[in-house]
């Protein structure tokens, strides 16, 4: 699968869009460099376009994300009366075309600048699809033709407000696609893993135990969460525990020893030795920088 992977924040930015219906022979416009995504969505026929090198029929039911920085155009003409949803959007963030092997599943790094000794406000990627068989098509639908609806209104900001959460709805319909064809008894065990870490991570877990519960060898869970976040299962947890606790030393009067306890230390001095390791300062020296 071909996807197309932004990195957000910000937020991908909804333009305009509209209803388009074309008559037996009618064929798509060729441009260049058009500077916008075009997201269309058909509903009934086929429409025949290519991009570069790239071929694609999208029939009723799919989708197809053309790139602002391509070539595109009618490769056929139409076979049938077909009608599609167009809709332009933007981002001024960073975005990358990758295949579905390429595609990235560990977190971004933080960036500098930011308060991420605050709090884990990393951006992360969202990854649509070129070219989709649509999951739902009819809530996508309902969703293009709400948007379209408010286009009249477009001189109030509420409703030019309403249209940007409409769209990024949509946003989530098409990514939704993606996770559902690209997950592997892999992800699916990693993800169960990070969610048994999570819910947990007040208690003393064991790997064992956490094998029990999800029915994986913990060998193959540790394979996996390596793959899949790039850190063994233990390792998860201990990060998952640390950003716990930062948030306790920033909100609470806790002791320290206190806070250990609230985040599944069993001593106050290794949870102490932990955070520095991870932080490079003391729990105390953390705590400081917020009074």
């Amino acid at each position: 699968m071909e996807l197309l992977e932004f990195t957000v924040p910000p937020l991908l930015h909804y333009i305009a869009s509209g209803y388009t219906e074309f008559a037996v022979g009618d064929r798509h416009m060729a441009r260049r460099n058009i500077r916008v995504f075009d997201l269309l969505v058909v509903r009934r026929g086929c429409l025949y376009i290519g991009e570069e090198d790239r071929k694609y029929e999208v029939s009723a039911g799919s989708a197809l994300l053309l790139r602002p920085d391509c070539h595109h155009y009618g490769t056929e003409d139409c076979k049938e009366k077909t009608e599609y949803y167009w809709l332009h959007f933007h981002t001024t963030g960073s975005w990358t075309a990758a295949s579905e092997d390429s595609a990235r599943h560990e977190p971004e790094p933080y960036e500098e600048g930011t308060d991420s000794h605050v709090f884990d406000i990393r951006p992360f990627t969202v990854a649509l699809p070129q070219y989709v068989k649509l999951l739902q098509i009819g809530k996508l639908e309902e969703l293009l033709e709400q948007i379209a609806a408010l286009g009249p209104e477009g001189h109030r900001s509420a409703s030019r407000f309403k249209q940007q959460i409409l769209f990024q709805e949509a946003v989530r319909q098409l990514s939704a696609s993606v996770v559902t064809e690209r997950s592997t008894p892999s992800t699916v065990c990693a993800e169960q893993a990070a969610a048994y870490l999570r819910s947990r991570y007040r208690e003393e877990i064991t790997a064992r135990e956490m094998g029990e519960s999800l029915n994986f060898h913990p060998v193959y869970i540790a394979r996996c969460m390596n793959k899949e976040y790039g850190c063994s299962p233990m390792e998860y947890l201990l990060r998952y525990r640390i950003e716990q606790s930062k948030l306790l030393l920033m909100q609470t009067d806790y002791t320290v020893a206190r806070i250990a306890e609230e985040v599944g230390f069993s001593q106050a001095a290794y949870f102490s030795s932990c955070f520095h390791k991870t932080e490079g300062i003391s729990p105390r020296q953390y705590r400081q920088r917020f009074s």
